[in-house]
């Protein structure tokens, strides 16, 4: 059997660390005990990224960490990261998205924070089953 996958992306501004990890034990209650378990995140030392990953570590989940600078530099390797966190596939995608915080932002206030925001798009476009929270 596959390892069930979840995608999560959110902002690294993201502080309701409740809310994670209840959707994170929400989403995975009803698979077998013996499915294997992989967290996909954006590897971002906070925010949801750091929660999920706690999650999985504390679960037994695999967690699976995408750096945005393993895919170039900024402000490109973000949105690249995203992507192929995308193309590799996943059951579900976790979307926790708060406000923009971005000093280099220069859009009216307020908005949604651009890179979940942007990664939850693009799991949707790619077929993928997309729950969405906002701070």
């Amino acid at each position: 059997m596959k390892p069930y996958r979840i995608l999560v992306t959110g902002s690294r501004a993201w502080t309701d660390r409740d809310r994670i990890w209840l959707e994170l034990g929400n989403t995975v209650s009803t698979l077998d005990i013996n499915r294997e378990l992989v967290i996909a995140h954006g590897a971002c030392r906070t925010g949801a990224d750091q929660m999920a990953d706690e999650w999985a570590r504390k679960y037994g989940a695999t967690p699976e960490a995408h750096h945005a600078e393993d895919h170039g530099t900024w402000p490109r390797c973000g949105p690249i990261r995203n992507w192929h966190m995308v193309n590799l596939g996943a059951d579900i995608c976790l979307a926790f998205i708060g406000p923009c915080t971005s000093p280099r932002c220069h859009r009216p206030r307020p908005h949604l924070s651009h890179g979940a925001s942007g990664c939850a798009d693009l799991a949707e476009r790619a077929g993928i089953p997309t729950k969405r929270w906002t701070a």
